[in-house]
């Protein structure tokens, strides 16, 4: 089997304080005036901002939308797709199975250089993976998406053979993103890696000038870049964590784009004449994750009346503007493996309250529900959910932390209460990067999991590359989660973006990992 192109790689009740934001804008910013664009100056800067700092930029130590926000436009994978959701060729210009699929060829781009001038070539694929599957890569959460690869051999300069130990019908989309993205050996030698995590290098679009955590990072066009050069020769990516304060940067013109739209700001979106609203489908689900264990969820009866007690299409109308659908399972319908006969559970409190009863549950007991601090659209959505199970019974209190301190500390460690908020991008569309890392027992975000028959059913997907078995295995999967009431499946949140009409080229990415190297001012 192989895959040959000649071409270049192309490259988320609390109505009141919706109508309060509303309000402000309406009487100031809505009807902002922007002043009309001056002439085209010698260097053009891009601003954007997005709601989160990632606090560290290299590939391997992350996982967060808000890296791959920025990464994309740093760094290349072997293999690049499109916001269309396509597999094209990027570092590397073909790839071959052999071996009965337990080796993957792969031919490498010819001139390509890192930011340093460091050449790239099948010495920099080997040690990209070298590194991810050693030490330095067990330390962050990207490691355990590549362990069935045993290791990298290099044929010669321009090719190289990934040896695997363990079918990845994932594998190809995986290269395309987060830590497969390719790194350079002599750099991160000579500067080491905490010099390497605040000023990366790759053979992206852009490169790193300067990154201030919680302000920043200043990219600049890099121009020998081997795909086509960047239109802009400035990129400023400013964290904005406030919605209000980041709606008014983008109403007022200190931001060119802004990602992260809160839906609350919506209609001030398109009452103004200088900004579009620009949405995309895509595999964003928002979810509660429940504590199945030491607590009074561990019973299946208890976490299948909260799911039944909660009316998401009231939350969808009213609170997200229509811009979602409701979940059955913790996936989208463009995800593999979807299910579009597998349906959710019903709105219907009273037999909420009959289960509750069933079970034993006290009417008034108190449960823990955390949430991230900086997510305005969900701080409206939890308020509404404790008022919904509120109504049958259950004394909800909201707990929030930074969101950091929320990925690295509270949901890995198991020291949540009995429900919190997740959020998962799902970047590959495929239900396997989804189900096995949340739900398969030893994995970073399944602190309270530990199920044999799931493990077997997640496996047992892994283990073909037949499309046909995998689709059904992870509907099975899908359909045990529902059964079992694991989670609290909410909405498949649209990606919605804020662009001044001055920009010109940009393309909605599904996925969050926006590229700026096509867009102009104007």
């Amino acid at each position: 089997m192989k895959y040959s192109f000649a071409s270049k790689a192309a490259s988320h009740t609390g109505r009141r304080s919706i109508l309060r934001f509303a309000v402000v804008f309406a009487a100031g910013l809505a009807a902002m005036p922007l002043l009309p664009a001056g002439p085209a100056s010698a260097a053009q800067t891009l601003t954007v901002a997005q709601q989160q700092d990632p606090q560290n930029l290299d590939p391997i130590d992350t996982f967060l939308l808000a890296w791959g926000s920025i990464g994309s436009n740093i760094f290349d994978g072997l293999l690049h797709r499109t916001e269309q959701l396509e597999l094209k060729p990027g570092l590397a210009t073909e790839w071959e199975f052999l071996d009965d699929h337990s080796r993957i060829r792969f031919t490498l781009r010819e001139g390509v250089t890192f930011h340093n001038g460091e050449p790239f070539n099948a010495e920099a694929v080997k040690y990209t993976f070298d590194r991810l599957l050693g030490e330095e890569g067990e330390k962050g959460p990207q490691r355990s998406n590549y362990t069935s690869i045993d290791r990298i051999e290099i044929v010669d300069d321009h090719t190289v053979d990934f040896v695997m130990k363990a079918v990845d019908p994932v594998m190809l989309t995986k290269l395309a993103g987060y830590g497969a993205m390719i790194v350079p050996p002599k750099y991160i030698e000579e500067v080491g890696e905490e010099a390497f995590d605040k000023k990366p290098v790759g053979t992206g679009p852009f490169k790193v000038v300067e990154y201030t955590p919680a302000v920043d990072v200043k990219l600049e066009k890099f121009d020998d870049y081997w795909g086509d050069p960047a239109k802009v020769d400035n990129l400023v990516i400013r964290f904005i964590p406030e919605p209000a304060t980041r709606m008014a940067e983008l109403l007022s013109g200190g931001v060119d784009i802004s990602m992260n739209v809160p839906t609350s700001a919506v209609d001030t979106i398109k009452a103004n004449p200088n900004v579009d609203l620009v949405s995309v489908p895509g595999p964003t689900v928002n979810f509660l994750r429940i504590k199945v264990v030491d607590a009074v969820t561990a019973d299946a009866r208890v976490r299948q009346a909260i799911n039944m007690a909660i009316d998401r299409e009231t939350i969808i109308d009213a609170l997200l503007k229509g811009y979602g659908s409701s979940i059955a399972s913790i996936q989208g319908a463009k995800s593999f493996g979807y299910d579009e006969n597998l349906e959710g559970y019903a709105y219907d409190p009273e037999g909420a309250k009959a289960l509750l009863a069933e079970a034993g549950f006290k009417p008034g007991t108190e449960i823990i529900m955390d949430i991230r601090n900086n997510d305005d659209t969900f701080r409206e959505v939890a308020q509404a959910i404790a008022s919904y199970l509120g109504a049958i019974g259950i004394d909800v209190k909201i707990k929030t932390h930074e969101t950091n301190v929320f990925f690295s500390e509270i949901v890995p460690q198991g020291k949540t209460g009995e429900l919190f908020q997740f959020g998962w991008g799902g970047w590959t569309f495929d239900f396997d990067n989804t189900a096995y890392l949340l739900y398969h027992s030893g994995e970073r975000w399944a602190p309270y999991f530990a199920d044999d028959t799931l493990d077997a059913m997640l496996e047992k997907q892994r283990m073909t590359y037949d499309p046909r078995i995998r689709e059904k295995t992870l509907q099975e999967v899908a359909a045990y989660a529902h059964e079992h009431a694991l989670d609290v499946p909410l909405f498949n949140f649209e990606t919605l973006y804020g662009v001044n009409k001055r920009v010109h080229g940009f393309v909605p990415a599904p996925d969050d990992r926006a590229r700026y190297s096509s867009v102009s001012i104007q």
